[in-house]
């Protein structure tokens, strides 16, 4: 039998290629590398000259501020906006923090936002949303709330009052529960909402709103005092049912107890005992 083994003293041909070790081209290597140094060199340039620029217009009289215009106030002067801004006329456009400008006029309670915008080269414009009270609420002290429920400033000497008073709602409640109080004082705005533009029964006719989180939101008249028992929602719905009555029941508010919305359909009138044939 022939012996396959290979023998221990034989050597394995290597019969893998050589390769053959590259010259380095310098010329090639040289011309790189100046190329590459070249463009960082460029980009340096660039960025410093930039940067030179930059500082040239910073301090440039040309884009120094000229003219400060307030839009849309009515309520907060003009005078009010820009002493808030805290913008000096002469500085430099760029040195203005728009954001922080903004800010800062938005802490007037009747500023619900504040825009600031550059116009180049020599002007800034501060555009103004107002707040705009709907009612007022009672939490010890009385306040202003606008139409998104949002309580934003305590009255003051001088303050308008010709607005439906809220109630029912604790101040601490307010602090310690801030989702839950939103969630109320939108909704009784809704129920302003729905009386608003009503030509029978309107907000002249309403002198206050009382949340109570058993009974829901009750409507007192101005005439009389006569509470509306609305419960809750479906606000213009039952509102809709007073109105079609309402031109009949208000020269008798004196004599009514309560009206009562809240049965399906119907208007539930009761009258004062003390106006009831055979009471003195």
């Amino acid at each position: 039998m022939q012996d396959l083994k290979v023998p221990k003293t034989a050597k394995v041909k290597d019969n893998r290629r050589r390769k053959k070790r590259e010259a380095i081209d310098w010329k090639k290597f040289f011309r790189r590398s100046l190329h590459i140094g070249m463009a960082l060199g460029s980009l340096g340039l660039i960025v410093s000259g930039g940067l030179l620029l930059g500082r040239l217009l910073f301090a440039s009289d040309y884009f120094r501020i000229a003219d400060l215009r307030v839009e849309n106030n009515a309520r907060i002067s003009r005078e009010e906006v820009l002493g808030l801004s805290e913008i000096v006329p002469g500085v430099s456009i760029f040195q203005i923090d728009l954001n922080a400008v903004g800010r800062k006029i938005e802490e007037n309670p009747w500023v619900a936002q504040a825009q600031v915008e550059r116009v180049y080269p020599r002007e800034v414009v501060i555009r103004i949303r107002e707040r705009a009270p709907c009612a007022i609420v009672n939490l010890g002290y009385l306040y202003y709330v606008d139409a998104e429920g949002v309580v934003f400033k305590m009255l003051e000497p001088g303050d308008e009052l010709d607005f439906p008073v809220l109630t029912g709602i604790e101040r601490k409640f307010l602090l310690d529960q801030p989702e839950a109080a939103g969630k109320i004082m939108t909704e009784a705005m809704s129920v302003f909402d729905a009386v608003a533009g009503r030509s029978d029964f309107t907000l002249g006719d309403v002198s206050e709103l009382h949340y109570d989180q058993i009974e829901g939101y009750v409507l007192t008249t101005m005439a009389g005092g006569v509470p509306i028992r609305l419960g809750f929602g479906s606000f213009a719905h039952k509102l809709d049912r007073l109105e079609r009555i309402y031109p009949e029941l208000k020269s008798r508010l004196a004599t009514l107890k309560y009206i009562d919305l809240n049965v399906a359909d119907r208007v539930i009138v009761r009258v004062n005992s003390r106006f009831t044939p055979g009471n003195s």
